[in-house]
C-alpha cells in the first residue's frame, strides 16, 4: 500500500493483493486455529507481535485486517478493536489506572464514560476530577503530582464544545500524564488526534465509522507496545473481544467513511444553517457554523465538522413531543452516525442527575450552553432539502395549517 496515496484510495486498496485473492477482505468464522506444538504456549502472556493466530479471544484475521486499516487511517502504530465502545473506553481505563491514581475527565463527554469513571473507578479507589478541558488554563490548575491521565472527548456529546489537542497534550505531557481523546463524533477524516500529540484515540465503531445501524465496535489506536500490553490484559483477560462477522462488517463501511463524512458534514452545515434563522430555534450549536463559540479552533484543528448538530428552542419538554409526533423523515431515536437523521431531546437537569452530576461551577458552565435542555439532531445521508422542509413543517405551531 502506497503511503502517499489519498486516504479515499486507501480505504479501496488497503490491502496489497495477488493474482487469485479475493479484492474484499475475507470473514474468517473459526474460533481456533491449528498450533504448532512448539510454536505457541497456552498463555497469552506466550504471545509475541509474530505469533500465529489461536484463539479468537486473542485475535483473528479478519478482526486483525480491521485494526491494521484502522491505525492506519489515525496514523497510529497498532489498533485494538473492542466489542462495543464501552467496552474500549472501560479497557483502557482499567488497564491505566489503580487505585491511587488521578484521572481528570472532560466535564461533559459520553454519558457512558462519566458513569464508568464516576461509580466504578471511584469505587476502585481512582480518583476522578472532571474539568473543562476546552479552557486548558482549568486543566493546568487540576493537574496533580497522581494524575495519570487526562481523557477529553472532542466534538464533547452533546454541546459539540471542543478541546485545544495541542495545548491539552503539552500540559498533560509536561506533567507525566497520558492524554486519550474519544473523537467518536469527529471521526479520523475529521481530526487525528494522535497527530495532535495524543497518546491514545478511541472511537466508538457502532457510529459514523460502522455506518449503517447494524453493528457493535470500539477501538483504541497508539503505540505498538502500549496497544501489545492492551491486548494481553485489558481484551484478552476482560473478554470483550469483537466478533470476526461484525468487524467485516465494519470493514465493509470503511471504505465509503471519506464520502459519508463529506455528505454528513455538508448536510449538517446546510441545516444547521436553516435552523439557525428560525423564529423558535433560540440557540444552534455546530463547529461548521462561523457562530459556533470556538469556530477558529474548528477550522484550525478539524478537517470535516462532522453531522451533529445542538439546537435550543424555549419550549423545551413540550417542543420534544410536538417534534416526535410531527417529524417524518428524522427519527426521535438515541444514537448518532447512521444513514438515518435521528433527533433526541436532552433535559439539563436529567442529564446532571444521572449522568455528570457536576459540582455548581460547571453546572453553569454546562447550563451557560445548554439552557436547560438541547436537542441532539444527528443528520444522516437524506437531502438536506428534504431535512429542512421536515424540520419547518414540524417547528410550525401546532395550530398552524
Amino acid at each position: 500500500m502506497a503511503s502517499d496515496w489519498d486516504v479515499r484510495t486507501r480505504l479501496v486498496h488497503a490491502e496489497a493483493r495477488e493474482e487469485g485473492e479475493p479484492l474484499n477482505p475475507p470473514l474468517v468464522m473459526s474460533t481456533t486455529f491449528r498450533a504448532d506444538p512448539e510454536g505457541v504456549g497456552f498463555s497469552s502472556t506466550d504471545m509475541g507481535e509474530q505469533s500465529p493466530f489461536f484463539y479468537a479471544r486473542w485475535s483473528t484475521p479478519t478482526v486483525r485486517t480491521l485494526e491494521r486499516r484502522l491505525a492506519d487511517l489515525e496514523g497510529g502504530e497498532d489498533a485494538l478493536c473492542f466489542a462495543s465502545g464501552m467496552a474500549a473506553i472501560s479497557g483502557l481505563l482499567l488497564h491505566l489506572l489503580k487505585p491511587g491514581d488521578h484521572l481528570i475527565l472532560s466535564d461533559v463527554c459520553y454519558a457512558g464514560t462519566a458513569e464508568f469513571a464516576r461509580g466504578m473507578l471511584r469505587r476502585y479507589g481512582v480518583e476522578v476530577t472532571p474539568v473543562d478541558l476546552s479552557e486548558p488554563q482549568e486543566l493546568r490548575a487540576a493537574l496533580r503530582p497522581t494524575t495519570k491521565l487526562v481523557y477529553a472527548e472532542t466534538p464533547c456529546n452533546p454541546l459539540l464544545k471542543l478541546t485545544d489537542l495541542a495545548a491539552v497534550s503539552a500540559l498533560a505531557h509536561e506533567a507525566g500524564a497520558l492524554l486519550a481523546v474519544d473523537a467518536t463524533l469527529a471521526t479520523p477524516i475529521g481530526l487525528r488526534p494522535l497527530t495532535l500529540g495524543a497518546d491514545f484515540v478511541l472511537h466508538s465503531l457502532t457510529k459514523y465509522i460502522g455506518g449503517h445501524g447494524d453493528v457493535l465496535g470500539g477501538v483504541i489506536i497508539g503505540g505498538k507496545s502500549a496497544l501489545a500490553a492492551l491486548r494481553q490484559e485489558a481484551l484478552v483477560h476482560l473478554g470483550a473481544v469483537l466478533h470476526a462477522f461484525p468487524a467485516w462488517l465494519i470493514l465493509r463501511s470503511l471504505s465509503t467513511l471519506p464520502q459519508r463524512m463529506a455528505a454528513h458534514a455538508a448536510t449538517a452545515r446546510a441545516v444547521a444553517g436553516f435552523l439557525e434563522t428560525h423564529p423558535r430555534v433560540r440557540r444552534v450549536l455546530y463547529p461548521g457554523l462561523d457562530s459556533h463559540p470556538q469556530a477558529a479552533l474548528a477550522r484550525q484543528q478539524m478537517s470535516n465538522t462532522s453531522g451533529m448538530v445542538t439546537f435550543q428552542t424555549e419550549e423545551g419538554p413540550a417542543m420534544a413531543r410536538q417534534l416526535a409526533r410531527k417529524l417524518k423523515l428524522i427519527q426521535y431515536a438515541v444514537s448518532l452516525g447512521k444513514p438515518h437523521s435521528l433527533l433526541f431531546y436532552l433535559p439539563t437537569e436529567d442529564l446532571q442527575r444521572s449522568s455528570f452530576q457536576l459540582p455548581p461551577e460547571l453546572l453553569a458552565r454546562y447550563r451557560a450552553w445548554a439552557g436547560d435542555g438541547v436537542f441532539r439532531l444527528s443528520v444522516g445521508l437524506e437531502a438536506p432539502e428534504d431535512l429542512i422542509r421536515d424540520l419547518e413543517q414540524a417547528l410550525s405551531p401546532a395550530d398552524a395549517r
